[in-house]
């Protein structure tokens, strides 16, 4: 009879154990199986004034769940074959991820025609919003906002690129994929054309998806995608946030010009202000900006081995806007055919005292 009785407990026990395992999974991934009426219901068939943003993938929709959660919708285009594997892949990555600086995945609905993604809702919408769209004009990003948000979006990044199992590559960074929630916590978003990198491969060669303006030159002509490639449209994001220009400008005759380009001269004369936004009227911290634009630069070498990690990025951010006593070793920049070399002896001089880390002497993190 005893026995009896302790075999019963360790039923018991292990049907507890399963059960908490069970539970366990579902805490760790509470993703719901939307229906089509409900999704239907919360944005109102899909009404025209719900729609908040659209794409080359599809449109996005604001939305109320019937327990009161305001939710965005991602309705795709026509269901082909690139439809389905992008609605695939972004499912995917973000059932692999979670980061306060990612945006979070509630569901999803796939069924007939019909691809849906459903996220958090993100009241102060898109970056891109703020520098150039509607929002633009009401300047909501002060200086700290911006710094703040250059942090947050890096620090995703290093989730992606260095925590995630297997390494993560975005392919997409630029401002319309950077979400700001109530708080204006920065949220990267939209991982349709993102690249899981198995362990021990440094590099892929694939087809060139992104963005214009924010492609790195060796995935953009040769489809050569690394993490380095994320670093190089960080850096360009950068330059948007502090500037506000867009990564490429229409000039008269038709001629277009990057950020890049239209960076390099101010940098070489040390005309830091000449950059940042004149919305700002001149609120922003000068030696912040001076390391901040570094950094980027940095981040923006034509050569792919001279870039920095993420981890690199995030730790210089923090070193010269979040703990300005902090010395950082010297950046010396030089492109393939140092061009610039003899230039940069006048932005050395004009350098804040947060100096940014050379080739020779990295900052070490731990």
């Amino acid at each position: 009879m005893q026995f009896k009785c302790f075999s019963c407990f360790l039923c018991d026990k292990e049907q507890s154990e399963i059960q908490n395992e069970k539970e366990k999974k579902k805490r760790d991934y509470p993703w719901e199986i939307y229906t089509l009426k409900e999704l239907l219901r919360a944005t109102n068939n899909f009404h025209q004034d719900n729609k908040i943003g659209e794409g080359g993938f599809g449109s996005v929709y604001w939305g109320r769940t019937s327990k009161g959660v305001e939710i965005a919708v991602k309705r795709l285009k026509m269901m082909t074959a690139k439809a389905e594997m992008e609605f695939a892949v972004e499912v995917e990555v973000l059932g692999r991820v979670r980061h306060k600086n990612l945006l979070g995945l509630r569901g999803f609905y796939a069924g007939g025609e019909e691809r849906l993604i459903v996220y958090d809702y993100m009241p102060n919408h898109s970056l891109l919003n703020h520098l150039h769209g509607q929002l633009a004009k009401d300047c909501l990003l002060d200086w700290p906002r911006r710094m703040s948000i250059a942090i947050g979006a890096a620090e995703g990044l290093v989730y992606l690129h260095h925590e995630a199992n297997p390494h993560i590559i975005h392919r997409d960074i630029k401002a319309s994929n950077v979400l700001l929630d109530s708080e204006f916590e920065a949220k990267v978003a939209d991982f349709g054309f993102a690249k899981l990198i198995p362990e021990g491969v440094s590099h892929l060669t694939t087809r060139v998806k992104g963005t214009l303006g924010y492609l790195a030159p060796e995935y953009a002509m040769w489809g050569k995608v690394s993490e380095s490639c994320d670093v190089y449209s960080f850096g360009i994001l950068l330059l948007e946030i502090v500037s506000a220009k867009k990564p490429i400008e229409k000039l008269q005759g038709g001629v277009k010009r990057d950020i890049v380009q239209w960076v390099t001269p101010h940098v070489q004369k040390g005309n830091f202000t000449h950059i940042v936004d004149s919305k700002l009227k001149g609120r922003f911290d000068l030696e912040q900006l001076k390391s901040v634009i570094m950094i980027a630069i940095r981040c923006t070498e034509s050569n792919p081995e001279k870039r920095p990690s993420m981890v690199e990025v995030v730790e210089w951010l923090k070193g010269g806007i979040g703990r300005r006593k902090k010395e950082i070793p010297n950046l010396i920049h030089t492109n393939e055919d140092d061009k610039y070399e003899e230039n940069y002896g006048e932005i050395r001089r004009t350098q804040s005292k947060l100096k940014i880390p050379s080739d020779d002497d990295k900052l070490r993190i731990r």
